[in-house]
C-alpha cells in the first residue's frame, strides 16, 4: 500500500513539473515577444501546477475530471440513462404545458361563482359595453350598486 502512494506521488510530481516547464517555456517566449503583460500572466499561469501539487488539489480535479469522464460515457452507453433522461424531458414538457394552460386560464379549479362575470339589469356581463349605436335608457349602474339604489328609494332620495 505504502508503494502505491509513492508511485502516486511520483506521478503527480512529474505531471506538475512537465506542466511546469511547459509554463516557463511560454512566460519566457511571452516575455521577449509580446511583452511584460503577457509575460507577467504567462509567470501566474506557470505556478499554478505546483501550487496545485503542495496543495493536493491537482490530483482533485483529475479526479473529478475522471468522474465527469466515466458519468458522460455512461449516458452514452446506458438504455437505463437514456430512459431516465428521456423521464426528464417529459417532465420539463408537462410542466411548460401546465403553465401554458394555467396563464390562458384553463385546466386549473372549476370556476365558482364569484369568478364568473354577472348580468347587469341591462342584460350585459360586467365590465360590457352596449354595442355600438345602441341606447339602453338604463345607467349603466353596476349590480353592486343595486343595494345603494334600494335604500336611497326607502329613505324617499331617488
Amino acid at each position: 500500500m505504502c508503494h502505491a502512494g509513492l508511485v502516486d506521488g511520483v506521478t503527480w510530481a512529474a505531471l506538475t513539473a512537465v506542466l511546469t516547464a511547459l509554463g516557463a517555456t511560454w512566460t519566457w517566449y511571452a516575455f521577449g515577444h509580446r511583452g511584460p503583460a503577457s509575460g507577467l500572466r504567462g509567470a501566474g499561469l506557470t505556478l499554478l501546477p505546483p501550487a496545485a501539487f503542495l496543495t493536493g488539489t491537482l490530483e482533485m480535479f483529475t479526479e473529478i475530471g475522471g468522474s465527469v469522464l466515466d458519468w458522460a460515457t455512461s449516458i452514452v452507453l446506458s438504455p437505463v440513462v437514456w430512459a431516465g433522461i428521456v423521464l426528464a424531458g417529459l417532465s420539463v414538457v408537462l410542466f411548460g404545458t401546465s403553465a401554458a394552460l394555467r396563464e390562458r386560464g384553463r385546466g386549473g379549479a372549476p370556476a365558482t361563482k364569484a369568478d364568473q362575470p354577472r348580468e347587469t339589469r341591462a342584460g350585459r356581463r360586467d365590465g360590457e359595453l352596449p354595442a355600438a349605436g345602441q341606447s339602453t335608457g338604463e345607467p349603466l349602474l353596476d349590480d353592486d350598486l343595486s343595494d345603494v339604489e334600494a335604500i336611497l328609494k326607502r329613505r324617499g332620495i331617488s
